[in-house]
Order: structure tokens, then sequence, then C-alpha cells
């Protein structure tokens, strides 16, 4: 193509959970990942192959990439069109071409997108269907406090209007205010519009819509705070190859030598198995703790500052 017609350009796409092409033309080299999600499980690699490095470093315009909740927009748009499921790797250019539109405004051009691929497992369509809202930009998910009296949600909805209610998850907590989980739909770009009038009418509201314990935990788990017993609680948020048997694995790996205080874990059909845990570790501990979670070898990320386990949990 570029030979033929030098002025088409080429733009590759890549998942966010693997994007070693991108790395690599930001370096200027082939470049190793140190970590590789495989949600898109048909591109997870860590590093680009030589051969195609050479090609791509020469005629590739650009590399765009998207996120898990891109894509599975992108297969749901691919769905609508066509009645044909691609998985995740195959729908990457739909989802780039997407991405690309929304970035330059760019009309009256022929863009191309390439699809390939149905390795898709049925369980794993029920986390894309869940994320493909989120991934449009069609469902904010957001906390939001309201006063704690009678007739207050009922005003709280006049407000949301005619928008659906994709969710709402609440438990009696203090006196004064209460708060609460809300999934709402929205038209696409009207995600601001929602925020901005909820604030106007003087409702404290948090953004959820891109937070990871919130999408694949919180929603499952809205139900009080912890006592006031559980004390030196620290959340951390773990993935793992889901196979037979991993969540097992996985708590054996944890070991016995600090209290879980609090755990959740969904099997949403995806190739990697989420885990959320509280643990009670004293403070002359954490350092013990740390190393402990590099021997187990798990991706984790530490969450105890998370707004939404703030919120709803902590």
């Amino acid at each position: 193509m570029k030979y033929l017609r030098p002025e088409i350009k080429v733009i590759a796409v890549e998942s966010t959970e693997s994007a070693c092409l991108a790395a690599a033309m930001e370096a200027g080299r082939r470049v190793t990942l140190p970590h590789v999600g495989i949600f898109a499980d048909g591109v997870a690699v860590a590093q680009i192959g030589k051969h195609t490095w050479q090609v791509c470093k020469d005629h590739i315009d650009e590399c765009i990439t998207v996120t898990p909740d891109e894509l599975c927009a992108a297969i749901k748009d691919i769905f609508d069109d066509t009645r044909s499921v691609a998985e995740p790797a195959g729908a990457l250019g739909v989802a780039g071409m997407k991405k690309y539109v929304e970035r330059t405004g760019i009309q009256g051009e022929t863009l191309l997108a390439i699809e390939s691929g149905a390795n898709m497992n049925f369980d794993r369509l029920r986390y894309v269907s869940e994320m493909a809202e989120v991934g449009e930009g069609r469902e904010v998910i957001m906390a939001a406090t309201i006063p704690e009296k009678p007739g207050s949600f009922q005003t709280f909805c006049n407000i949301l209007g005619k928008r659906p209610i994709t969710e709402f998850n609440y438990r009696y907590g203090r006196d004064e205010e209460a708060q609460i989980y809300v999934g709402v739909k929205v038209p696409e770009g009207g995600k601001d519009d929602l925020l901005v009038e909820l604030g106007g009418k003087g409702y404290p509201v948090v953004d959820l819509s891109e937070d990871e314990i919130s999408k694949y935990h919180i929603r499952h788990m809205v139900g009080g705070h912890a006592p006031e017993s559980v004390t030196d609680e620290i959340l951390f948020r773990f993935e793992f190859p889901e196979r037979p048997g991993a969540l097992l694995t996985f708590l054996k790996k944890l070991g016995k030598r600090w209290n879980i205080s609090m755990f959740h874990y969904r099997n949403h059909g995806a190739a990697n198995g989420r885990v959320l845990v509280g643990l009670q570790v004293p403070h002359g501990e954490k350092t013990a703790l740390k190393g402990y979670l590099e021997e187990l070898a798990y991706p984790y990320w530490d969450e105890s500052e998370n707004p939404a386990y703030q919120l709803f949990l902590k």
C-alpha cells in the first residue's frame, strides 16, 4: 500500500495492556514490556517480533492504543452492524478507528478497519456486554451523596429525568447523609453534562466510570462500612490467569500470615481473574508484606486510597 499510494496512512492499533509496538516506536527500538494483560489474547505479546518491527518502524504512521472497555464497545458495534461476534483482538481495528475519528474529527475520507478472529468463549460475552456501555461513554458509574431522609432518592431520580438507571446500590450508614452507588445511561458525550447538572443541584458526585475496583468489585459489594474492630486494613487488587483451580491456587499462595478482612472474586469470563482483598497488616509488618507480594508474582495494585473504597467499604 505504501509503495503504490504513499499518501495512505497506515495506523497500528494495540491494546493498552500489551502495547509493545507503541513502546518500541517511542524508544526507537524493540523493548520488552514488564507486564502483559491477556484480555485481547490474540495480541498479548511482551515484545514485537524482529521482522514485524523492521516493517512497522518504516511504514506505520502512528500507533493508537485502546482500553479493554473500548474493545468491548467495538465488539458491540461490530455485532450491531454485522451480527458477527469478534474476539477482542479482532475488534482492535474498529476500536482504533473510532478513537482516531473522535480525536481528529476527520470527514469525507475512506477509513478501513480489518476485522479478524472469532475466538470468543460464551462466558466472556457477559463481561463484554457489561463493559460495552462504559467503553462507549454511554454509562456513567458514580458515587453520589444525598440527604438521609424520606424522599431523597425520589428527588435525586427527578434530576436524572428520563435517563435510564442501570444500577443502584445503597445501605444505611449514617443519620445525616447517604452514600449511593449509581449507574446511569447517557447519550454519547453526555457524561459531563450529567455530572455538572448534579453538582449544580448541590449533590457531591465522584465519577467512578474508569475506576477498576468500582467496575469489577464495588458494584457487587456495597453493603456497609467495616466495623471499628477492623483495624490496619490495606486493600489490594490482584490479577491472575483464569483457569480451573486458579482461585484456590491464589488463596494458597496468599498464605495465612495476615488476616483477610475483605474478599471479592467474581468470574467475568475473561482471561484474567480479578480479586479484591483487604488484609489486616500492623504498621511494623508493611515492609515484610511488600516483599511477600513480590514473591507472590501476581500483578497487584495497592488500592487503600481508592475513592470508591473510602466511600463505601472502609
